[in-house]
């Protein structure tokens, strides 16, 4: 039987911390970040659109390292979804103090032969993502006159990749996008930043051959989710308090 006191008690220390949200946290990059956060003591919002299973993957793995999490879904390429349940996240938390805008998808194909719909649907999750989920975030953030907005996007952004021109563009938005509303929000204490990674170690780049990635990368391997997880942890904190609009690539050295 479940003792009514100490779940009181668990619900008023998770109401106690603060609040992260990270998209896309069922695996890869975005598990990492979630994991990443929360053993910086943030309560951890997992979101996630379709892997229920690796979502509480996620959220059992913060609470086995003593952390405070809980799944949280939606598709952050539905505005009207995510407006719902963004809404009741606020209505419920205290504050949102960090969010990770990680979710995104690729459908990679030469521009000429991209379908309509290939286009479109890397847009429509990756930079309109962006908005639906940013903006009633940030409207939170601005009341409480304090918050990190931390985005995923891609060394794609800045140097292109064949075969891309779909991830490229909406990695690209989301760098202008971010630079601007830094530039809106930064006297209310609010930073807003993104993360350019290279090769990581995800099933994105699964594919990529060895011996290709030691002769694209100076370093001469791929990055951990991990590395890219402690540059969030680094950008939602203290330590980072004058940095806002800024891309920082994690790439071990391409250009």
């Amino acid at each position: 039987m479940n003792n009514p006191k100490q779940e009181k008690g668990n619900f008023m220390e998770k109401n106690k911390r603060e609040t992260a949200l990270v998209t896309g946290a069922s695996r890869g990059i975005g598990r990492a970040v979630a994991l990443e956060l929360a053993r910086a003591g943030y309560h951890v919002v997992v979101n996630y659109r379709s892997h229920d299973a690796k979502a509480e993957e996620t959220v059992s793995l913060i609470e086995a390292q003593g952390g405070s999490a809980e799944k949280l879904r939606f598709d952050v390429a539905d505005p009207g979804e995510s407006r719902q349940c963004l809404d009741d996240l606020i209505a419920r938390r205290p504050s949102i103090d960090v969010l990770v805008n990680n979710a995104g998808i690729t459908a990679d194909n030469l521009f000429i032969m991209m379908p309509d719909e290939d286009w479109n649907a890397v847009i429509r999750t990756t930079l309109n993502g962006f908005y639906n989920v940013t903006q009633p975030v940030i409207k939170a953030m601005m009341r409480a006159r304090r918050g990190s907005v931390v985005s995923m996007s891609s060394m794609s952004a800045l140097v292109g990749n064949r075969g891309q021109a779909n991830y490229s563009a909406a990695k690209a938005g989301l760098i202008a996008a971010s630079r601007s509303l830094a530039a809106e929000v930064a006297r209310l204490g609010i930073r807003i930043n993104v993360i350019a990674p290279g090769l990581i170690r995800t099933e994105m780049i699964q594919e990529i051959p060895p011996e290709r990635i030691r002769d694209m990368v100076p370093m001469r391997r791929v990055g951990e989710p991990e590395e890219v997880a402690k540059v969030v942890r680094f950008l939602c904190s203290s330590d980072a308090s004058y940095i806002t609009g800024q891309v920082i690539c994690v790439n071990g050295g391409m250009f």
